[in-house]
């Protein structure tokens, strides 16, 4: 499954994807024929997609809620980034999403053309109602990510929290 939009192709990584971006992403690179500029898998970012990866081994029929998407440059297939929902929609059919860039692709539109296609997509979806996202008070290229992709400010307390429905 791959979504496209103007400039990118959106890639979910599978269970042995993702343990590959973990520990040789060279391999990865070159499975994808790609040249990986993203967010640096390291710190607590690390400690995220370890979590996911984990997640997304024991339960791969819900791999696209589990897995990280990430955003391949069609030009010159280079990823600049990636996106996930952090698990599947639950009761209410709320889904959370989460984002980041490599630094050097930063203010170019390339993650509001992700989060708004990656939104399109979870919102047609019958189990989906709406799509949260979470944002430090401070974070306004993130806040503005959020505002171009027609989400809502719904709640303001340590963090900010956003909604964008059906």
């Amino acid at each position: 499954m791959t979504i496209e939009t103007k400039r990118l192709l959106l890639c979910p990584l599978s269970a042995r994807q993702m343990r590959l971006w973990l520990s040789d992403l060279p391999a990865l690179e070159r499975e994808w024929d790609c040249h990986y500029e993203g967010e640096p898998v390291e710190g607590t970012f690390r400690e995220i997609v370890q979590q996911q990866w984990k997640i997304t081994s024991m339960d791969e029929r819900n791999y696209l809620f589990h897995s990280f998407w990430l955003l391949l440059r069609k030009a010159d297939r280079t990823v600049v980034g990636a996106a996930d929902f952090k698990a599947p929609p639950n009761a209410r059919g709320e889904v959370e999403i989460g984002y980041g860039l490599g630094g050097a692709h930063e203010r170019r539109g390339y993650m509001t053309e992700a989060v708004d296609a990656l939104c399109d997509w979870a919102l047609q979806r019958e189990d989906v109602e709406s799509v949260l996202a979470e944002t430090e008070r401070k974070n306004r290229p993130s806040q503005n990510v959020l505002r171009r992709c027609r989400f809502v400010l719904e709640h303001e307390g340590p963090t900010l929290w956003w909604r964008r429905k059906k």
